[in-house]
């Protein structure tokens, strides 16, 4: 039988994959999480805890409990809080765990980073790089453009199958977290090189091979997340974008732009497959510039209606 902490190790592991390709984490970002899970897992194999759907809400108080008694600072410990959060809601997507024994009581996280975003002209400089005239090219540049087109995850981008876009009223159906299905609409220029991808590119590029998937490499099966992560690495390298680029940051521009153009949080949060709008809310975000200009434009006084 294995130690409990080798037998809770092997879900560490895919929880930190997972943060590695969706999320971009910086490395220190990634250190810090593994130090502080592989603590959890140490003090979970003295409880002689050995399946996560074991751990409860009480051991949960009794490692923070722990973690005061080493003499962690309030801040340290409030980083072990969130990574443990976030472990156990990854628990639960995968559906390895019923539901979260986080205890309500334990502090929430602090106030949250603003995701990094792109302007708009990194975006056209990202969308450019691909070589539309070689398969692999245009298959790139039908993925950066639907992806910034609908927000997707990066897992549901490069899972997404023939089936599951509709031309006609141009949107694609996804299942997101949790097994919740959305239709996400997507514009005419995601169209067009959508299309353009699948009806030439597409087929050149399988030479004769079938399979559902939309993007491919050339034997046929599906690109992963790290893979399709390492491609928009290097793209954004050579466009001389000078910043930190993942799968997630064009989301985070997706989420980020429509908001600031005027659309409704609802209705971000619907695309994105967000089940609770605070995390949605993360996008509102505005520099004071654009506040300043919104107050003196708006506001009775500055518009010279109360005197």
């Amino acid at each position: 039988m294995l130690p409990a902490k080798d037998a809770l190790s092997p879900y560490i592991d895919s929880f930190l994959s997972m943060v590695t390709v969706e999320k971009g984490l910086a490395k220190n970002t990634l250190d810090a999480y593994s130090r502080d899970l592989a603590g959890l897992a140490e003090f979970l194999d003295k409880q002689k805890i050995a399946d996560w759907r074991e751990v409860d809400a009480n051991h949960i108080r009794a490692y923070v409990s722990h973690l005061r008694v080493r003499g962690l600072s309030a801040k340290s410990i409030a980083r072990h809080v969130v990574t443990l959060r976030r472990l156990l809601r990854f628990l639960q997507t995968e559906n390895l765990i019923v539901e979260s024994p986080m205890p309500q009581l334990l502090p929430a996280p602090g106030q949250r980073k603003l995701p990094q975003t792109l302007s708009a002209a990194d975006i056209q400089s990202l969308l450019n790089q691909p070589d539309a005239n070689q398969p692999l090219g245009a298959r790139d540049q039908a993925m950066f453009e639907l992806l910034y087109a609908t927000g997707l995850r990066v897992s549901e981008l490069v899972l997404l199958q023939t089936q599951q876009v509709n031309f006609q009223g141009n949107y694609v159906i996804v299942k997101g977290k949790g097994s919740k299905v959305r239709a996400v609409p997507f514009g005419n220029y995601a169209r067009e090189k959508l299309n353009s991808f699948m009806s030439d590119a597409r087929p050149r590029l399988l030479k004769g091979k079938v399979s559902p998937y939309i993007f491919t490499n050339r034997s046929g099966k599906p690109l992963s997340r790290q893979g399709f992560w390492k491609l928009i690495r290097r793209y954004a390298l050579t466009a001389g974008i000078d910043k930190r680029v993942t799968p997630h940051t064009l989301r985070h521009s997706f989420a980020t732009h429509l908001l600031e153009g005027g659309a409704d949080l609802r209705s971000v949060q619907t695309m994105l497959g967000h089940a609770d709008i605070s995390t949605t809310q993360i996008y509102t975000h505005v520099d004071g510039a654009r506040l300043k200009k919104v107050h003196q434009q708006f506001h009775p006084r500055e518009k010279g209606e109360l005197s």
